[in-house]
C-alpha cells in the first residue's frame, strides 16, 4: 500500500483520484472508484438542479460506504448556476471532501471549511496554487498542459509544473494531466506530488457512464488525437480531435469570435456524444494520455493494477538501480 499525505488527509487507501468531469462524474463511476479504495468526485453541475445533486449523492451512498467527494467548478457565465444552492446541497448531504475549480473560490472555501469540509482546489499554475493555499484550501490538484479540459494559458507540462509547485506548496498536492498507469504514479511521487488525478483514463472503464463506442475511441486514439480550442480567446480547452474541433480551430485561425462558434461548441452537443456514441456529434474533453490507454477495465482492476505495478517499479526497478561503489583493490 502506498500511503501519502493525501491518503491520510481524505481517508482513502490509494493515492489516486477520479476528478470531476462534466457528464461523466456520476454515481456509478464514483462509487466504483471509492469501492476500489481511491477517491472519486461527483460532478455537481452535471446535475440540472441542487435537488438533483442531493439525489445523486444519495444514489452514490447506496452503492458505496467508502469516502467520495463532489466537484464544484466555478465558471464565468452570463447567467451563472445557483452556486450557493449547490454548495448548500453538498454541505447538507454530509460530503466531507470537495474539489473546486475555475474562478477564485474564496466564498465557497470559507463556507465549506466552516462546516468541516476539506477542499481540494484545481490549478494550472504555481501562482494560482499559492493563491489557493493562502485562501485556506486543504490540498492542491495541479494540472499540466497535457490535461483534458482547461490547461490554462502558460503551456507548462507536468514534468516542470509538478516539481515547480512542490518546491513552494506546503499542503498536499495531487498531480493531474497525462496520468494513466503505474509509471505515471511513481513519476508523480518522485516529482513531489502526493498522488495522481485521472480523468480520461477513468472515462475508459466499464463503470464509466458514457457510450461504449466513445470508450473504444479513446483506446483507439493515440497521443496526437486532441485539439486546443479557444486559444485565440485565452480560454484554452483541450478536447478530442474530431470534425467539429478541427473546424473550430480552423475558424479561430480565420478570426472567428465566440459568437461564430457558439453552436458548434454547445454543451448539449457534447453531452450527446456520450449518449449516442457518435464522436463527431460535438465537442468532448480528452487528454493526450489517450496514447497510454490500451483497455477498458473495471475501476477495481485499473486501480489495483496501478498500485501493484507502482509498488513493483519502486521495489525492483528503482531500488535495483542503487549499487554500492566497489572499492579499488589494495595494491
Amino acid at each position: 500500500m502506498l500511503q501519502t499525505r493525501f491518503t491520510k488527509l481524505v481517508g482513502v487507501e490509494h493515492p489516486i483520484v477520479q476528478g470531476g468531469m462534466q457528464w461523466v462524474g456520476r454515481a456509478e463511476l464514483v462509487a466504483a472508484v471509492a469501492n476500489a479504495g481511491a477517491l472519486g468526485f461527483i460532478t455537481a453541475l452535471t446535475q440540472p438542479t441542487p435537488e438533483d445533486l442531493t439525489k445523486e449523492i444519495a444514489r452514490c451512498r447506496d452503492l458505496t460506504d467508502k469516502p467520495f467527494g463532489v466537484n464544484l467548478t466555478i465558471l464565468p457565465a452570463i447567467k451563472p448556476p445557483p452556486y450557493a444552492e449547490y454548495r448548500a446541497a453538498i454541505i447538507e448531504s454530509g460530503i466531507k471532501v470537495v474539489e473546486t475549480a475555475g474562478n477564485k473560490p474564496q466564498e465557497h472555501v470559507d463556507e465549506f471549511r466552516k462546516h468541516g469540509v476539506k477542499v481540494v482546489h484545481k490549478c494550472t499554475s504555481v501562482r494560482h496554487a499559492l493563491s489557493a493555499e493562502r485562501m485556506g484550501v486543504d490540498a492542491i490538484s495541479i494540472d499540466g498542459f497535457e490535461c483534458a479540459g482547461h490547461p490554462g494559458e502558460d503551456d507548462t507540462p507536468g514534468l516542470i509544473l509538478i516539481p515547480a509547485a512542490a518546491n513552494k506548496i506546503k499542503i498536499p498536492m495531487i498531480a493531474s494531466g497525462g496520468f494513466a498507469d503505474a509509471r505515471g504514479l511513481v513519476a508523480a511521487l518522485a516529482l513531489g506530488a502526493d498522488g495522481i488525478n485521472m480523468g480520461t483514463r477513468f472515462m475508459a472503464t466499464r463503470e464509466s457512464p458514457i457510450h461504449q463506442l466513445i470508450k473504444e475511441k479513446i483506446v483507439a486514439n493515440d497521443e496526437r488525437e486532441t485539439e486546443l480550442i479557444f486559444r485565440t480567446m485565452r480560454n484554452t480547452s483541450r478536447v478530442a480531435r474530431n470534425e467539429i474541433s478541427t473546424k473550430v480551430v480552423a475558424m479561430e485561425k480565420e478570426g472567428a469570435k465566440f459568437e461564430d462558434i457558439r453552436e458548434l461548441v454547445a454543451g448539449a452537443r457534447g453531452k450527446m456524444v456520450y449518449a449516442t456514441g457518435n464522436s463527431d456529434e460535438g465537442i468532448w474533453s480528452a487528454g493526450q494520455v489517450q496514447g497510454l490507454i490500451q483497455d477498458i477495465p473495471t475501476c477495481a482492476e485499473l486501480i489495483s493494477r496501478i498500485v501493484r505495478e507502482a509498488e513493483a517499479i519502486i521495489r525492483s526497478r528503482l531500488e535495483g538501480m542503487i549499487v554500492q561503489p566497489q572499492r579499488e583493490a589494495a595494491e
